[in-house]
């Protein structure tokens, strides 16, 4: 069984694309990936690597509440770059939200993000 999980406080997902923000299927929650989209917006949010993973974690923070869980009960994150070199400004951030018993990570770079986003981060998380 699974449920999906929609919050307003949240983007949308892309122009109607066959996804959910996030399901949650026995006991954790499948977070879809979350760029630096304002909820709402169309446009990404933010010049830097720090800025937009920043706006990226807080849609992540949204939608793990709407689906009764938070960053401390992350288990898995990936993390997709743009460019690889943003590593450090994105970790710099990403340190602040995942605490002193971080999920397991995987960060990889890619060709191209949608919207031109520089970071992508999908999460699985306990419910």
């Amino acid at each position: 069984m699974k449920d999906v999980v929609r919050t307003e406080a949240a983007p949308a997902p892309f122009q109607g694309a066959p996804y959910s923000q996030a399901i949650k299927a026995n006991g954790f929650v499948f977070v879809a990936g979350q760029v630096a989209l304002k909820p709402g917006g169309h446009e990404i949010t933010g010049e830097t690597i720090q800025e937009q993973t920043e706006q990226a974690l807080a849609n992540l923070g949204a939608i793990l509440e709407a689906a009764g869980s938070g960053f401390d009960r992350l288990v898995k994150t990936t993390v997709f770059l743009q460019r690889l070199d943003d590593f450090q400004g994105m970790n710099e951030v990403y340190a602040t939200k995942v605490g002193d018993q971080p999920p397991a990570r995987s960060t990889f770079e890619v060709a191209k993000l949608p919207s031109g986003a520089l970071v992508e981060i999908e999460a699985i998380a306990l419910i």
